[in-house]
């Protein structure tokens, strides 16, 4: 009897596996493929099997085995990488017990990991998702001290449950925030920065009880421990700073310490030092979209930021380092078009299409060293996006979507809720407390 069930386990188990097997093997055909590796190509292949890129090559050839998707008239391209957002960790953002993004009564700092708040059942997950948006790196939010914590890559896989990575980078704030949360004044927020990396390096050479008495890092012991990672370019330093000279400061940071890896956050003020930024090698990551001079930090705020600073040779990803609701990782395609948009007004700057497109693709891959992400190419990882057009078109929609090179649900709470309403609708089969 025992036997005879395990036969019958084994027969009914194996066409789960071969649908399985065809599931993975995809072959997508027929449109014009962006692969971020080189010249798009029109009328292409592109062959995903078992989550990685196979192939990319001009014409239609599709081996035995693979499941063909026609794409003829539509763009295919890498996943959109979101350089930044509050992913999974800040479902309403006014409300404080449904936003982790900030500690703000919390001994600890620089210790904080974010991704151990990540809520998978967000609904702006699956809204994001919907917008072409694959990867989201994830970051907190300044609490107590201008160390916020360590952040995260999330996958916006249907089904995810845990990051892509974990502790992926330290999160500062400086400039005016920074200013506050140390004390009042910009030298404030400097020593309690410098000063915080210095207790770090002690802990580093196992001199962590070997505290100098003129100094207060405001650290406790498991934020010195977390900070090493940093010393050590085993993390990115991340750090929010806007005003120029502010800028000028921070980029001091990786000449006191070998080693360490600096990423800028915001930098609306970056277009002014652009030259420095390159000179250092520093990558930015930006929205892009300021053009405001909202406060003292960027009064020489303009939509020719991005274009400028990549003009001098600035690594550039877009990504949204706030909280508010119009700044969405979903709106980074329409942001990268703006980007385009502004090359062309008289006077100002912008980005060529690739530039603006790689700006949300490859360029945050490469920041965070996600290798295999925002190209398509041989051994690549199978993020792909068929959409109805040029991708950076406000009208555009994401038509399929494909994570590792598994068909992704692009239903959302949105969604059902737009059916519901549509006009008309039978009523009568609505919820009895929906019904008028």
């Amino acid at each position: 009897m025992k036997t005879l069930i395990a036969a019958l386990l084994i027969a009914a188990s194996v066409p789960a596996i071969a649908q399985n097997t065809e599931q993975t093997r995809i072959a997508i055909t027929g449109g014009r493929i962006v692969t971020n590796n080189g010249a798009p190509i029109d009328g292409g292949t592109l062959l995903l099997n078992d989550g990685v890129v196979v192939s990319v090559a001009p014409g239609v050839s599709v081996p035995a085995g693979y499941r063909q998707v026609d794409a003829t008239g539509k763009w295919v391209t890498p996943g959109v990488i979101a350089g930044i957002s509050q992913m999974g960790t800040s479902e309403i953002a006014g409300n404080d017990s449904s936003n982790d993004q900030s500690a703000r009564r919390s001994p600890g700092t620089a210790a904080l990991m974010l991704d151990v708040a990540l809520n998978p059942d967000e609904t702006s997950i699956p809204v994001t998702r919907q917008e072409g948006v694959t990867t989201a790196i994830v970051g907190p939010a300044p609490g107590r001290t201008l160390f916020a914590g360590q952040g995260f890559v999330l996958s916006l896989a249907d089904g995810t449950t845990a990051p892509l990575r974990s502790r992926a980078f330290q999160y500062v704030t400086y400039g005016e925030r920074g200013a506050e949360l140390a004390g009042g004044s910009r030298p404030a927020a400097w020593n309690e920065l410098t000063n915080a990396l210095e207790e770090a390096q002690r802990s580093m050479r196992g001199r962590s009880g070997d505290r100098d008495q003129s100094q207060d890092p405001r650290l406790t012991p498991e934020d010195a421990e977390a900070l090493t990672l940093v010393l050590r370019g085993a993390q990115p330093l991340l750090i929010r700073v806007d005003r120029a000279s502010d800028i000028r400061q921070v980029l001091k940071l990786p000449t006191m310490y070998a080693g360490l890896k600096l990423v800028l956050v915001s930098a609306n003020e970056g277009w002014r030092v652009a030259d420095e930024i390159a000179r250092a090698g520093v990558p930015v990551i930006t929205l892009g979209m300021q053009n405001r001079p909202e406060n003292f930090e960027y009064l020489s705020a303009t939509m020719s930021n991005v274009g400028r600073m990549v003009a001098a040779g600035v690594k550039v990803a877009l990504g949204t380092p706030d909280l508010d609701a119009s700044f969405q990782p979903r709106n980074l395609p329409h942001y990268a078009g703006n980007m385009v948009a502004q090359a062309k007004l008289p006077g100002a700057a912008g980005l060529s299409w690739d530039q603006a497109f790689a700006s949300i693709t490859r360029a945050p891959a490469e920041i965070f060293g996600l290798a295999g992400h925002g190209v398509l190419k041989p051994g690549a990882r199978a993020d792909v996006v068929i959409w109805s057009g040029d991708p950076l078109e406000l009208s555009t929609q994401t038509e399929q979507l494909f994570i590792r090179g598994v068909p992704q649900n692009l239903e959302s709470r949105q969604t059902q809720l737009a059916r519901r309403y549509l006009p008309g609708r039978d009523r009568t089969q609505m919820p009895e407390a929906y019904r008028r």
